[in-house]
Parts: C-alpha cells; sequence; structure tokens
C-alpha cells in the first residue's frame, strides 16, 4: 500500500512537472538557479545597488525584446535590431545638434527633435525590412541581416567612424537619469511600452492577427487575413521599438556610435527564446519576454560581478540559447 502510494505520488509530482514545462518552460528553473548561485558567490548581487541596476539594464533589452517577439510571433526574425538601436542613435544625436547649431539655447526643441527623428529612423528601417519580407518574400533571416551590414555601415559613415558627443545635460537628465513619478525616465518608457504591447497582442484584432499568422499562415490567408500587411507591420514596430531604445540609450550614456546597441540582437532573441516565444511562430506570452530579459539582465550582471571574462560570457549566453532552443523543440512536440 505504501509503495502504490509512493508511487501515485511520483507520477503526479512528473505529470506537474511535464504541465509545468509544457506552460511555463525552462525559464523558471533558469531564473531560480542563476540568482541562487550569483547570490551564493558574491553579496554585492543583491544589494539594493545592483538591483537598480538590474532593473535599468533590463529595460533597454525588453524594449528590444518586445519588438523581437512581435515579428517572432508572426514566424520572422530581425537580425537588424542591434544595429537599428545604433542607427537611431546616431540620427537623433545628429538632429539634435543640427537644432543646437542654429539656435543654442533652443534645448527643448532640440530634444523633441532628437526623439522624433530617433524613433523616426528605427521605424523607417522597420519599414524597409518588412518590405523586403511581406511584399518582396524574401527570407526574414537575409533581409534583416542585408539591413544590419547596410546600417552598420551608414552609421559608421555618418560619424566618420567616431562617438558623438555634447549631448546636452538637459536632455540625459529627462531622459536618462532623472526622476518621473519617482521612476528613472527609461523604466517608465518600458512599463508604458509593456502595456501597450500587451493589450496590442491579447485584446485586438491585430494582435489575434499575429498569433494566427505564425501559427498557419496559408489558414490565415484564407480566412481574409491580409497577411503582407499585417507582416510588414510587425517590422514597422520592431524597427521603432528599436528606435526608442536608441533615443535612450544616448540620453543615458551621452553619445552616440555605430555599435552602441550589437549585443542586443542576440541578446533579445534569447530573452524570447528563453521566455518560450517559439521561433515556428504563433507562441509567445509579454509577461515570458520580460521574464526572459530578467534573466539574461541577471546572468551578465551576475557574470560580471564574479569576474567572468567576456568571451567565457559569449561562450554561456550561447549555450544557453541552444538549450532553450533544445527545450523549445521538446516543448512542441510535447504540445501535440
Amino acid at each position: 500500500m505504501n509503495r502504490r502510494d509512493s508511487d501515485k505520488r511520483s507520477a503526479d509530482a512528473t505529470s506537474w512537472l511535464r504541465q509545468a514545462f509544457i506552460h511555463l518552460g525552462i525559464l523558471p528553473l533558469l531564473l531560480v538557479a542563476a540568482i541562487l548561485l550569483f547570490a551564493i558567490q558574491e553579496e554585492r548581487f543583491y544589494s539594493s545597488l545592483n538591483i537598480f541596476n538590474v532593473v535599468r539594464q533590463t529595460t533597454f533589452l525588453l524594449i528590444v525584446a518586445l519588438g523581437q517577439m512581435i515579428v517572432i510571433l508572426t514566424k520572422g526574425l530581425d537580425m537588424s535590431m542591434g544595429a537599428v538601436v545604433g542607427f537611431s542613435g546616431v540620427v537623433g544625436a545628429l538632429a539634435m545638434k543640427a537644432v543646437l547649431g542654429v539656435a543654442p539655447d533652443a534645448l527643448l526643441l532640440g530634444g523633441i527633435v532628437a526623439v522624433l527623428a530617433g524613433i523616426s529612423a528605427g521605424a523607417l528601417a522597420g519599414a524597409f525590412n518588412g518590405i523586403g519580407v511581406s511584399y518582396l518574400n524574401v527570407p526574414p533571416f537575409m533581409m534583416t541581416l542585408g539591413t544590419w551590414t547596410s546600417l552598420v555601415g551608414v552609421s559608421l559613415l555618418l560619424t566618420k567612424g567616431m562617438p558623438l558627443t555634447g549631448v546636452p545635460d538637459e536632455f540625459m537628465r529627462a531622459l536618462g537619469y532623472g526622476r518621473i513619478f519617482g521612476l528613472a525616465p527609461p523604466v517608465l518608457v518600458t512599463i508604458i511600452l509593456v502595456v501597450l504591447v500587451y493589450a496590442l497582442l491579447n485584446r485586438t484584432t491585430i494582435g489575434r492577427y499575429f498569433y494566427a499568422i505564425g501559427s498557419n499562415l496559408r489558414a490565415a490567408k484564407l480566412s481574409g487575413i491580409n497577411a503582407s500587411g499585417q507582416m510588414f507591420f510587425a517590422y514597422v514596430l520592431s524597427g521603432t521599438f528599436a528606435g526608442v531604445a536608441g533615443v535612450l540609450f544616448i540620453a543615458r550614456t551621452g553619445s552616440a556610435e555605430a555599435l552602441n546597441g550589437s549585443a542586443y540582437t542576440l541578446q533579445a532573441i534569447a530573452a524570447c527564446v528563453i521566455g518560450g516565444v517559439s521561433l515556428f511562430g504563433g507562441i509567445g506570452k509579454v509577461r515570458d519576454v520580460l521574464l526572459g530579459a530578467f534573466f539574461i539582465t541577471i546572468l551578465t550582471n551576475g557574470m560580471n560581478l564574479i569576474r567572468v571574462e567576456s568571451y567565457i560570457q559569449s561562450i554561456v549566453l550561447g549555450l544557453v540559447l541552444i538549450l532553450s532552443l533544445v527545450a523549445d523543440q521538446f516543448r512542441m512536440k510535447l504540445l501535440k
């Protein structure tokens, strides 16, 4: 009798773990393991200052990851997002310098122009990707990889390979390290974008179309969905989000250069995949991408604190991404 009860409990536990893995993926395990490991290794990890740094660093990655998520839901991929972040920052900084060169005291106007120019540059880059993928049927990987290469070149040309500095302190305070309702501006912007993306994906017809296209493109077209238009819009949103990150980045650092966002492409994809967004399209939640971005930031932050060499960090991030892809494949089999 006792053995039967033990076997039943074991079976129940296995079933519970299976269901938890299907619904939550591998992320909770990785997140708990990372927090415990770094908390044991380095007491500074759980200090209030470091927690604040983790939250601040997560905002930039999360903004890019949200844009990447929207594209992946449609069974696409945006390899250009890191370059778009750098390009948008360069365009925004140049626009601000142009305004202040004519009217040095027009700081407010210069800041507004920088924000609009940077975000518009990101949206245009996204539209370029969207035209290639949606209307010219170029594979997403090749289209966005080509855009990445081109934008890095354009950014280097615009900056002559040198960082653009001299961003006014007022701009940095307003969008970088100031406080709005007690929150740092990038954190507030990120919260707003998370709410908007959640509402878009879960409360609008457009969001349902994204999921439908990613799940079955042929069926979506047969049901009357303008698949090309929706995919185009997904890439525009992706570029726009990268543009927002680019503008916030120059406000945080006080400079703009071509390679400012180079690390975000892989990290954003990793945050999405680790968070359970399927590269096969049609599956993913904003909540999980949020947790995935936190995990990537915690992993990077913790390795920096315990002085892990940068090349080892790249290896670890790559292995985590591979593990997540394998887990994603396994989840897909369990869902069938």
